[in-house]
């Protein structure tokens, strides 16, 4: 007997377990009365040795043939001279059946995890393909989107009218729109390349953040932090702030205000960082809220694609962190991003599901 797995090592174990089965049942021969132990130690090396290797059906059942006539003919032998009981023959065929329900169960694992991973295989070039579909297409899109509004301008330019200007104004703003999608489809799918976090002084990038957005919309803007130092993914995070701030400008008038607090929130599995961006806008509603927070980006509701806040997702899903949407007393949302100060990624903190809640 030896086992026909194809590499080396899985040679040796099936000459070892030979060997060791050919010792045991001469110990089972030469002690009439006495071989429980090395009758036990054949079928419990012949279940092992099947476990660690890869037999074919002909092997299996041609190894199951020789244990089984090989201790049998030993028993026989021992029932014949009077050192045993007929009945103890009968401990054969039972290991024979024990032997055949573990292969029958070892099979269906096999089939199972063999399903598993042609499932996780699909799933990989779905995402692959999908990828790379969306990559191209944005590359692809930005030249059109390009020549498209540089063509437009020429024609508001050359027609000075109202009409053609209110016409043209209007395509312009469906082109920025346009281009505006276009990017967040390619940061969406650069979100879930991993960078490395460094330390980073958070007061000074929420003062940055503040400091660029606020020349572009006249709102009323507060800052109010008290962070101090964090590892974090600077990149991703002020990728993730402007998406927020964005939103914030979208609806909410000129006039209003944008509040960019943020603070410290120990607990026992360690520090934390909570940034919340307040705005005194439209608001949103509850249905809106629990699609923001759990339903996949591109479906059209009144705030967009999503495809921002599915940036923001994304970004805090990767530090193990969560995101809520609130209310602001007075009228307005609150959208609060917590993550752990330490910069470590989800896979590398303890597991937890990300809580995500409105409210």
């Amino acid at each position: 007997m030896s086992a026909t797995a194809s590499s080396r090592p899985n040679r040796l174990l099936g000459a070892g377990w030979v060997a060791f089965a050919t010792v045991n049942v001469a110990f089972m021969y030469a002690m009439p009365g006495r071989e429980t132990i090395p009758f036990h130690f054949v079928w419990i090396g012949l279940g092992l040795v099947y476990g660690f290797s890869q037999w074919s059906r002909r092997v299996m059942i041609g190894s199951l043939a020789a244990v089984t006539i090989s201790t049998a003919a030993v028993l026989v032998h021992h029932a014949d001279i009077g050192a045993i009981g007929w009945e103890e023959i009968t401990e054969v065929p039972l290991m024979a059946l024990v032997f055949l329900a573990m292969v029958w169960h070892v099979g269906r694992r096999q089939v199972a995890l063999a399903e598993v991973q042609r499932l996780a295989a699909m799933d990989r070039r779905r995402l692959e393909a999908q990828q790379l579909f969306v990559r191209l297409c944005s590359h692809e899109l930005r030249t059109p989107i390009t020549v498209a509004r540089g063509y437009t301008d020429l024609i508001r330019a050359a027609h000075p009218d109202p009409r053609t200007a209110e016409d043209t104004e209007i395509v312009i703003d469906e082109l920025d729109k346009l281009n505006r999608i276009t990017h967040r489809l390619v940061t969406l799918m650069q979100m879930n390349e991993t960078t490395p976090p460094r330390q980073v002084d958070l007061d000074s990038a929420l003062a940055r953040l503040v400091h660029r957005w606020e020349p572009t919309a006249p709102r009323d803007w507060i800052l109010d932090t008290g962070l101090g130092d964090a590892r974090v993914d600077t990149e991703r995070l002020e990728t993730a702030l402007d998406c927020l701030v964005e939103n914030a400008i979208k609806f909410t008038a000129p006039g209003g205000s944008i509040a960019i607090s943020g603070h410290r929130e120990s607990h026992r599995d360690g520090d934390h960082v909570v940034i919340a961006v307040a705005d005194s806008g439209t608001g949103v509603t509850p249905e809106v809220a629990h699609h923001l927070l759990t339903g996949p980006p591109g479906r059209q509701t009144a705030t967009g694609t999503g495809l921002g806040f599915a940036i923001v997702r994304t970004a805090v899903q990767a530090w193990n962190g969560t995101v809520r949407i609130g209310d602001r007393p007075g009228g307005g949302t609150v959208i609060t991003l917590r993550f752990p100060a330490n910069g470590l990624p989800a896979q590398s903190a303890a597991p937890r599901a990300p809580a995500m809640a409105t409210g």
